[in-house]
């Protein structure tokens, strides 16, 4: 039975809400890492996505490539990544993490999900169940948002 358009802007609205607290109050975590948000977002995605083109961490990132090689020549300074020669492509290179970017990168999404599950232990039975419902929902939702982006 579909919701009806009131109730689910509702939702919708509480959604956002809801994710942009979380995301907030999870900054203060992340800058245990000891990066600025951009970079770690960006080793983010080269360690659980894998190596990719600087076209497509700028695409994935959502900033244009000049912005993209700045942070890459940053992580790259650090020991955190590395352009790697691509092998469909021996003129184009690889933006890959570093063993040092890996670990990092593991140890700052360890302490976020840590975090959060705390928070979620906090809550009463019948409400973690019910989060646990709707988080495997999430997944979802995201993808019907990037579907039907006019981009």
């Amino acid at each position: 039975m579909p919701v009806d358009k009131p109730r689910t802007e509702q939702v919708a609205s509480a959604l956002n809400s809801g994710a942009i607290h979380l995301l907030r109050s999870l900054a203060a975590i992340d800058r245990l890492a000891g990066l600025t948000p951009a970079r770690l977002s960006a080793l983010s995605v080269v360690v659980f996505a894998g190596p990719q083109s600087l076209g497509a961490l700028a695409a994935a990132e959502q900033v244009a490539g000049p912005t993209m090689t700045r942070i890459v020549d940053g992580l790259a300074s650090s020991g955190l990544a590395e352009r790697q020669p691509d092998p469909a492509d021996g003129r184009a290179a690889l933006i890959a993490a570093t063993a040092a970017g890996d670990s990092l990168m593991r140890a700052a999404a360890a302490r976020r999900i840590s975090a959060i599950a705390a928070a979620i232990e906090s809550l009463p039975a019948a409400d973690q169940r019910r989060l646990a419902v709707a988080a495997g929902l999430l997944d979802q939702v995201a993808a019907a948002v990037r579907a039907a982006d006019p981009s």
